[in-house]
């Protein structure tokens, strides 16, 4: 297991986007923001067209989009949340979410969460593998995952 060193830290107060943009390269990348007892924080990059697995968490999770436009679907909402730059975005607990970026640029997010949170898929409706939805699909009525 990879020993995550965070960007912020006792002694290290700041980070700038466009530096960690420079430093990672072109997109996907995530990096581990802030590790606490009680926190965790992780910056996150994709490229429109990549979504992430559908998972939920125990605690609540959020998020602050800085660049692109993300639709969020969460479990029980109709319609998909549109989240672009300067959007803040909730994730209730014990709900799957399903995060695809859209429109034609990068996208970067903060996803902020209770520390030792990890991605759970035991529920119906979660699939542990990145999935794009096709025309006119939602999340409860795309066809299941397949191995």
């Amino acid at each position: 297991m990879a020993v995550r060193v965070p960007l912020l830290d006792v002694g290290k107060f700041r980070a700038r986007l466009d530096e960690l943009k420079r430093t990672k390269g072109d997109a996907p990348w995530s990096d581990t923001m802030v590790l606490t007892d009680d926190m965790q924080a992780f910056i996150i990059a994709h490229p429109p067209g990549q979504p992430n697995d559908t998972h939920y968490h125990d605690h609540d999770e959020w998020w602050i989009v800085f660049e692109g436009e993300i639709d969020w679907w969460i479990e029980g909402e109709a319609e998909p949340i549109h989240a672009k730059a300067g959007d803040f975005v909730l994730g209730p607990k014990q709900r799957w979410h399903h995060i695809e970026p859209v429109g034609t640029g990068l996208t970067i997010r903060m996803a902020i969460n209770a520390r030792g949170e990890f991605h759970k898929y035991d529920r119906e409706g979660c699939r542990s593998k990145p999935w794009s939805l096709k025309v006119g699909e939602t999340p409860a009525t795309a066809a299941p995952q397949t191995e």
